[in-house]
């Protein structure tokens, strides 16, 4: 089964709320709502595709140094496995929009579970509200 490493980041604003995204139409898992990232390209480093990936989808600028690592998601789909690290980010520059037509919604960490996720997001859901 192919392996394939993709990487997301909770960003955490001062009111202690959470970014979603809504996966749009068109995509696999369209209409979840996932923490932001993407796949890590040939080269990168997880922390530069987060960057990468910010900067394309919600127009924000962030520094490595602001980018805490605090678990990891695993998950079997039907056609190939996930590994996702998950950052936290609590310090970047401009404001998050939906560059790609996606919705964001920022939510505090007890709601995550009000909003239907992909499987290997689920997970992560304990470790955020155990950090907020």
């Amino acid at each position: 089964m192919k392996s394939v490493l993709v990487v997301a980041v909770a960003l955490i604003d001062p009111d202690g709320r959470i970014l979603l995204s809504k996966r749009p139409e068109g995509k696999s898992l369209a209409g979840l709502w996932e923490f932001p990232g993407g796949k890590v390209e040939a080269g990168e480093r997880p922390e530069q595709a987060l960057i990468r990936e910010l900067k394309e989808e919600l127009g924000i600028n962030v520094e490595e140094s602001c980018l805490a690592p605090l678990t990891f998601a695993s998950h079997a789909y039907d056609d190939f496995h996930l590994l996702m690290p998950l950052y936290v980010c609590r310090r970047w520059k401009g404001i998050a929009q939906g560059l790609e037509g996606q919705a964001i919604k920022w939510v505090h960490a007890k709601s995550l579970r009000d909003y239907p996720m992909p499987p290997a997001d689920l997970p992560l859901i304990p470790h955020l509200q155990d950090l907020l």
